[in-house]
């Protein structure tokens, strides 16, 4: 006999999440911004990708965990979530079978939800795309779910390698996703400003005619490719 499962356990409701002005701020720049001025931490594995090339996203993260082949936790999340949330989902990288299709996207869309990244594969690409509803994915598959596992909402989840916690900052564009811890955010905010500006004037430049890389002799002489005191 299977045991039940605790609602209050298994599902965290209320969680703190990033504020709607950071969400905004933070949508402006690129995940690759993100990541860089992060440590260059926080960016998903690849294989998680816009689903088509054009999609962007940000929000705070609600988190799902879910069995491989099974949604029926993310319908639950859908009726739990927020406007601006972004659903985050450990399928386990299964692509086995789609967890989500065009109905479900409608429903997302219709609470608020910013858009969908999912550790697994979604179906129905061609509506979604009509759609225009940010959905980030492994891929697609025609098989449809089952409804019959429990699973976990708003507690940390590992998706695309990279641990995320309910509430934190989810950007998302053609490169990919990223995940910012929600206590860094406003702090990478501002080194993300820095960051844009110092790799314009590095453009600007090049296009003048300076493409050397003033840091590149001394890496080179770290890396024991050039000897002391040798340049390129």
């Amino acid at each position: 006999m299977n045991p039940q499962p605790d609602i209050a356990r298994d599902i965290v409701r209320d969680f703190e999440r990033v504020s709607s002005d950071l969400v905004r701020q933070a949508s402006a720049f690129q995940p690759a911004i993100l990541a860089d001025v992060a440590g260059r931490r926080g960016a998903l594995h690849g294989r998680i990708t816009a689903l088509r090339h054009r999609m962007k996203l940000a929000g705070s993260a609600l988190t799902v965990e879910v069995r491989p082949g099974d949604n029926l936790m993310i319908h639950a999340a859908i009726a739990l979530a927020r406007p601006g949330d972004v659903l985050v989902i450990d399928g386990k990288g299964d692509r086995s079978a789609a967890l989500m299709g065009t109905i479900m996207m409608n429903a997302c869309r219709q609470v608020g939800i910013a858009g969908v990244v999912i550790d697994g594969a979604v179906r129905d690409s061609a509506e979604i795309d009509e759609m225009d509803f940010p959905v980030f994915s492994v891929g697609t598959n025609p098989n449809g779910p089952t409804k019959l596992a429990s699973g976990r909402i708003g507690h940390p989840v590992s998706v695309g390698g990279v641990t995320v916690r309910p509430g934190d900052l989810v950007v998302g564009d053609a490169d990919g996703v990223v995940i910012v811890e929600r206590e860094k955010v406003e702090a990478l905010l501002q080194a993300a400003v820095q960051k844009v500006d110092d790799e314009a004037a590095r453009i600007e430049a090049i296009k003048n005619g300076n493409t050397a890389a003033k840091w590149l002799d001394a890496a080179l002489r770290n890396a024991g490719v050039l000897k002391a005191g040798e340049t390129l």
